[in-house]
């Protein structure tokens, strides 16, 4: 006879069910669950009202919705072709439309909100800074940019320690096999997941020819957001002027008064300006600090921005296709102040940057450049107190013990 053992009551008392909900989809600070999202771009014959009649909005509340957000958004003029928005729409068989949001850039967006009361307002993605420490060292047949690609860091970082941090210290076209570099930099993400590059470089030692270069930056002008990169012993690494107006560009046509040209019959026609040629778009920067003095369109000039730096030096960049900058404004060295197009007399896509000292136009690169804004003696002793545990923390950063071309460099990130 088989003897059958009775299971054990389930006792249901003692039984926990743990019921995970599903995480809310939220952006631009909404719960993306409760709409029927519509996202799209802006393309050409666009409009808001286009937009949000296709949507289910009639024209009398289209000029309601506009006349309300123009405070804070200029609709008719600030969507441009090819810029991202979203359309917030009701979960029903109408999917009306209740809230507009556009994008013009990664960072930025504006809300135009009419589910009840209209509002309108801009507003940014949350931003993580990431900070991380890489080191590097030149092989043999190899330029910094590559060695970047390579290791599978950002170019942007060899860019400013190239062309920001010590274009008037070290020539990163004539480097050498076993020069190598340290640095601390953070990158920037937004809404955690979108990777936009590098942010700032924080201290880099770069050894050239056995020769060591420290760089550290530091805050000059607090009220004007200034920085500047600094030696272990304060002196400014930088001149007050870029080299160029453009990252990874080419000299076309350098300053020259005995200039001829085949097209106009080898007569003497001087170029007083040098030319850098770039694909049409490419961002234009302001070689220095200054005020706008002219931002405008001009016979063979085309679209440019001419720049006062002080009472004696003046920039002019030449044939853009968009200026981004306005008379009157002032602008910090590296900012973008237009694109580079083919606007006025060219043959091709470049910008004409021209130089002035005492009112007479010059050669840039003849010039003896006056040094960036030096440390002031009251903020000496404050810069040597900063870069103390920075200078510390560099150091002890060890370069690879056998580093080949196919190593990796040492990169870690600090939350």
């Amino acid at each position: 006879m088989t003897n059958c053992k009775k299971d054990k009551p389930i006792e249901l008392d003692n039984i926990t069910t743990e019921l995970k909900e599903k995480p809310e989809d939220k952006e631009f600070g909404f719960n993306l669950d409760e709409f029927v999202v519509k996202k799209d771009t802006i393309r050409k014959g666009d409009s808001f009202g286009e937009i949000l009649e296709r949507n289910n909005i009639g024209y009398p509340q289209i000029f309601q919705i506009a006349e309300k957000a123009k405070d804070s958004f200029d609709i008719s003029r600030e969507l441009q072709i090819g810029k991202p928005y979203t359309l917030l729409c009701s979960k029903d068989s109408l999917e009306q439309a209740k809230c507009f949001i556009y994008q013009p850039n990664l960072e930025d967006y504006v809300v135009i909100n009419f589910q009840d009361s209209i509002e309108a307002y801009r507003s940014k993605k949350p931003i993580k800074y990431i900070e991380r420490t890489a080191t590097g060292t030149i092989p043999k047949g190899s330029g910094i940019s590559e060695l970047m690609i390579k290791k599978g860091l950002s170019p942007r970082l060899a860019y400013k320690m190239a062309d920001e941090i010590y274009a008037w210290t070290i020539d990163f076209n004539r480097l050498q096999p076993g020069d190598k570099f340290k640095v601390i930099y953070t990158d920037k993400y937004i809404d955690d997941t979108v990777y936009t590059g590098v942010h700032e470089i924080k201290a880099v030692y770069f050894e050239h020819n056995r020769e060591p270069f420290y760089a550290f930056e530091f805050e000059t002008d607090s009220l004007k957001n200034l920085k500047d990169y600094f030696t272990e012993e304060a002196k400014n690494l930088r001149r007050a002027f870029l080299k160029a107006p453009v990252q990874f560009s080419r000299i076309s046509s350098r300053y020259n008064l005995n200039r001829r040209i085949a097209y106009y019959g080898y007569k003497r026609r001087p170029h007083k300006g040098t030319d850098f040629a770039a694909p049409v778009g490419t961002p234009i920067l302001a070689t220095a600090n200054g005020t706008v003095t002219e931002s405008t369109r001009r016979g063979g000039n085309g679209k440019y921005v001419k720049i006062r730096h002080n009472a004696t030096y003046s920039t002019q960049y030449l044939h853009m296709s968009k200026r981004l900058v306005k008379k009157g404004d002032y602008v910090k060295q590296g900012d973008v102040i237009g694109l580079i197009g083919m606007t006025g007399n060219t043959g091709g896509p470049h910008v004409c940057y021209r130089f002035w000292k005492n009112g007479k136009q010059v050669d840039p690169f003849k010039q003896k450049l006056p040094e960036a804004e030096p440390i002031s003696d009251s903020l000496k002793t404050k810069y040597l107190e900063f870069i103390k545990p920075v200078k510390e923390r560099l150091d002890n950063i060890q370069f690879p013990e056998f580093e080949t071309d196919d190593d990796h460099p040492t990169i870690n990130q600090v939350l």
